[in-house]
C-alpha cells in the first residue's frame, strides 16, 4: 500500500517548442523545475494547489489546437486493482490520464496529432477563486483553440463509458423570518412555556414557507417555473430509452427505498432535464439533539433550485421572490420575510453532440471500449465549464469526457479509481486526439 509518488513528470512529447508555467497564487507551496532542453519537470508538493495555468505548445501551426482542463490533487495508494486517495477520481486520476497519454505518444516516437494547451485549475472545491476573472483577463490564451475537453465527472454506471453534453444550473436562496423589533429594542429568544400561542413564531412560519416550495414528489410549486423549461422532443425521449441505467443499481447507490420513479427514463429525465428544488437546512435555531424550549426571534432557511435549458437565472429569481412574498402575506404575520439569492448562479450548459469534438469522442470510445458511449447530462454544475466556454466563445466546442465510474465515491473517505479505467483512459485520450485531428 505504498503511496504513489506525489510528483508529476512531463517529459519530451512530440515536437514541444515551448513550455510556459505560471503560478497565479504565490502563497501556495509549490516547486517547479525547468531543466535544459525540451524536458519539463513539474513537481507539486502541496495537495491543495491554487490556480495554476500551464501552456504547452506542440508545434505545428497547421494542426488543430485543442485544450484539456482538470483539477489537481495528490497522493494515491494502489490496493486490489483500485487507486485510492482523495482526488483519485476527482480529479487526480483524470489529470494523470492526460499526461500518460502524452507519455505514450513520446515512447512510441509518434508526433502528437494536435496542438495542446493544458489548463490546471486547483480551486474548484473552494469556489473557483479568481478563475472566471483569469479566463476573461487572458482570453488570448483561450481563443486560439478549436475545441476543449474537461474530465471532471463520472460514468453514469460502473459498466459503460459516456460523453457528457449538458449541465444543470444552480440558483441558491435564503429565506429569513424575523420578529420586527420595537424602536430601541432587540428581539430576544423567548420561553415557549410562557409565550407559546401569544407571539408569531419565526420557526413555525419558516417551516410553512418552506413547505410551499415543493410537494413530496419533488414537484416545484412555484408558479411559472416549469413554463421556463424547454419542451421535451420525441428524439430526446428516444435517447433516454437507449441509455444503460439500472434502477436496482440506482437504489443500491442511494442505499434506501427513496426513489420516486419506477423507470430509468423518468428517473434520468428528472435528474437531468427537469428543474428540481432542495431544502438544505435552517440557521438560527437550536442545532443540538437536546430538548429545547426557546422561541428564536430570527431563523433562516436555505434552498436551491437546479435549472435547465433554457431557464434564465434572473427570471427564476423574480418568480421565487414574488411567490414567497405573496405566500407570506397570506399568513397575516407581524414578522418580516426576506428572500435573497446567495452568491452567483452557475448557468446551465449544453453542447452540440453532432460536432467534430463529440464525433472524435464517440470514435475513440468505440475503438478502445468496443462500444458506443452513452450521451449523458449531469444533474449538477461544473463552474469551470462555463468559464472556459465564455473564454473560448460559444462557436467552439467543449466536451466532458469522464474517466471514473459511478461507484468511485468522489469526495468520500474511500474515493477510488479503478486501475483498468486509468489504463484504458490513456488509450482513449490518445485515440481522441487522433480522431479529432483527422475528422
Amino acid at each position: 500500500m505504498a503511496p504513489l509518488p506525489a510528483s508529476i513528470y512531463v517529459n519530451r512529447v512530440g515536437r514541444i517548442r515551448d513550455v510556459n508555467l505560471v503560478s497565479r497564487c504565490p502563497r501556495t507551496e509549490q516547486s517547479f523545475t525547468m531543466p535544459h532542453g525540451d524536458t519539463a519537470t513539474v513537481r507539486i508538493d502541496n495537495a491543495s494547489v491554487q490556480q495554476l495555468e500551464s501552456c504547452r505548445t506542440v508545434g505545428d501551426n497547421n494542426l488543430p489546437t485543442w485544450m484539456c482542463a482538470g483539477q489537481l490533487s495528490l497522493l494515491l495508494s494502489l490496493v486490489n486493482g483500485k487507486l485510492y486517495g482523495r482526488g483519485s477520481t476527482d480529479d487526480k486520476g483524470p489529470v494523470l490520464a492526460w499526461l500518460s497519454a502524452l507519455e505514450a505518444y513520446q515512447k512510441a516516437e509518434v508526433d502528437v496529432p494536435v496542438n495542446l494547451r493544458l489548463c490546471f485549475e486547483g480551486m474548484e472545491e473552494s469556489g473557483l477563486v479568481r478563475f472566471s476573472e483569469f479566463a476573461q483577463e487572458h482570453k488570448d490564451i483561450f481563443t486560439k483553440f478549436d475545441a476543449a475537453c474537461i474530465s471532471d465527472n463520472y460514468w453514469l454506471t460502473t459498466r459503460k463509458p459516456c460523453l457528457t453534453y449538458s449541465l444543470r444550473d444552480i440558483n441558491y436562496f435564503t429565506i429569513t423570518i424575523a420578529q420586527k423589533p420595537l424602536p430601541g429594542h432587540e428581539p430576544v429568544p423567548l420561553h415557549s412555556g410562557i409565550y407559546r400561542g401569544t407571539v408569531h413564531e419565526p420557526m413555525t412560519e419558516l417551516v410553512i414557507m418552506l413547505s410551499k416550495l415543493a410537494d413530496s414528489n419533488g414537484n416545484i410549486l412555484i408558479p411559472g417555473i416549469n413554463g421556463l423549461v424547454d419542451d421535451v422532443t420525441p428524439d430526446e425521449i428516444a435517447q433516454y430509452e437507449d441509455i444503460d441505467f439500472d434502477m436496482d443499481e440506482f437504489r443500491s447507490t442511494i442505499g434506501s427505498e427513496a426513489a420516486i420513479y419506477a423507470t430509468a427514463k423518468d428517473t434520468l429525465m428528472h435528474r437531468w432535464r427537469y428543474p428540481s428544488i432542495t431544502i438544505h437546512g435552517i440557521n438560527g435555531a437550536d442545532p443540538s439533539p437536546n430538548q429545547t424550549t426557546a422561541i428564536y426571534p430570527k431563523v433562516t432557511g436555505k434552498f436551491s433550485i437546479r435549472t435547465v435549458p433554457t431557464m434564465e437565472g434572473k427570471a427564476v429569481m423574480a418568480l421565487v421572490v414574488h411567490y414567497l412574498e405573496q405566500e407570506f402575506k397570506k399568513l397575516g404575520s407581524t414578522n418580516t420575510c426576506e428572500v435573497k439569492q446567495c452568491g452567483e448562479s452557475a448557468p446551465y450548459w449544453v453542447a452540440n453532440t453532432e460536432d467534430s469534438d463529440f464525433a472524435a469522442g464517440r470514435a475513440a470510445t468505440n475503438r478502445v471500449y468496443n462500444t458506443k458511449p452513452d450521451l449523458t447530462r449531469e444533474g449538477g454544475s461544473i463552474g469551470v465549464t462555463l468559464d472556459i466556454q465564455n473564454a473560448l466563445g460559444y462557436d467552439k466546442s467543449i466536451m466532458l469526457l469522464p474517466v471514473g465510474r459511478s461507484d468511485d465515491g468522489a469526495h468520500g473517505p474511500d474515493e477510488k479509481l479503478d486501475r483498468d479505467n486509468h489504463i484504458k483512459e490513456r488509450k482513449l485520450l490518445g485515440a481522441y486526439w487522433w480522431y479529432f485531428a483527422n475528422a
